[in-house]
């Protein structure tokens, strides 16, 4: 299996796990939303996604990367066309943090398990980021950043919640060719995001935003053409 290293300028090697890892100490780049003007704190509810990141020997990226090996990979999932918030969207597993879970981390495996069938064994968590809002739908999201250490058969476990479990090559969503910038309309205003093509599908909205950022954060973002863009019907 893949070491996944990438090197330092003096040629030392750095494994992208440990600089996930880092940027989880980090405070100075990832992006800071002043969530209290979007969402109310009294009704805003706390929710967590799992990034899980992990190394894809059968799958190679179709593109090259010089930030990282070809072989790391992240995990997302579609949401089902009839849940009631998000419906069809990419994303990353999670949902509502409930009183019984460990706080974010708790959330965050739980709804991984529930909706893809991992087994949490074979995750190391690296930590977690500064929650996000997402105002749609009023929820304060945290962002569990992990490395799946051991991986296990993932599927779509609920067909109601989840459709379709796959793994993307992070060189691949790094391609500037498979950038974009979403543009949805709404109530006669337009708003502008980040945006991936994999897979057959459009990746936009909070989870573009997750990882328009963290790539930002770490370096890895290629100069992209942000003219470029892509409709999104909802």
């Amino acid at each position: 299996m893949s070491t996944s290293r990438v090197d330092e300028p003096d040629g030392a090697p750095r494994s992208v796990r440990d600089e996930l890892a880092a940027l989880c100490t980090r405070t100075d780049t990832w992006p800071r939303v002043p969530w209290h003007r979007t969402l109310d704190p009294a009704t805003a509810r706390r929710s967590a996604v799992l990034v899980l990141f992990g190394v894809l020997d059968s799958v190679p990226a179709h593109a090259r990367a010089a930030a990282v090996p070809r072989d790391v990979d992240v995990l997302l999932t579609r949401r089902s066309d009839t849940v009631g918030h998000h419906p069809g969207q990419v994303s990353f597993p999670g949902g509502g943090i409930d009183p019984g879970d460990d706080g974010p981390v708790g959330a965050a495996l739980r709804e991984a398990r529930e909706e893809t069938g991992l087994d949490p064994s074979g995750v190391e968590v690296l930590g977690s980021l500064p929650a996000l809002p997402v105002a749609v739908s009023n929820n304060l999201v945290t962002p569990v950043l992990a490395w799946w250490a051991r991986p296990s058969a993932v599927a779509a476990a609920d067909p109601a919640e989840t459709v379709h479990v796959f793994r993307v090559p992070v060189a691949d969503l790094l391609d500037p060719a498979l950038r974009r910038t979403s543009t949805l309309t709404r109530g006669g205003t337009t708003y502008r995001g980040p945006a991936f093509l994999v897979d057959g599908h459009v990746v936009w909205g909070f989870t573009a935003h997750v990882l328009d950022g963290l790539f930002d954060a770490l370096g890895w973002t290629q100069p992209w053409d942000a003219a470029r863009t892509v409709a999104i019907a909802t």
